[in-house]
């Protein structure tokens, strides 16, 4: 009988062993596959960021663009006369309408 009941032993730890084996396995997979969804999810917004950095940066490049010009005086009376149908003493304009 003490066979039996040390092979009963043997079995119930081989068991015991597995379940917790297994537990420990499972929490470990699960924190890394959890980790990997999140690396994944923030490569994905780090590529929208970066592309909206460029987007803003041409943007920026096109400000400044209109800094300089706006600095110009020549510049800024074309464009109120263009814009906002100023004109000098004597001119006369005449609105062309669009093709729009």
């Amino acid at each position: 009988m003490t066979k039996k009941k040390t092979n009963k032993r043997a079995k119930k730890r081989i068991f015991l062993f597995f379940i917790v084996f297994g537990t420990i396995i499972g929490s470990l997979s699960y924190s890394l596959f959890s980790n990997i969804n999140k690396i994944m999810q923030i490569r994905k917004e780090k590529k929208e960021l970066e592309s909206e950095l460029s987007e803003l940066k041409d943007e920026e490049d096109v400000l400044n663009l209109d800094i300089k010009r706006l600095e110009d005086p020549e510049y800024v009376a074309r464009y109120a006369r263009e814009k906002y149908l100023y004109s000098k003493d004597g001119e006369l304009i005449i609105r062309i309408p669009d093709d729009d």
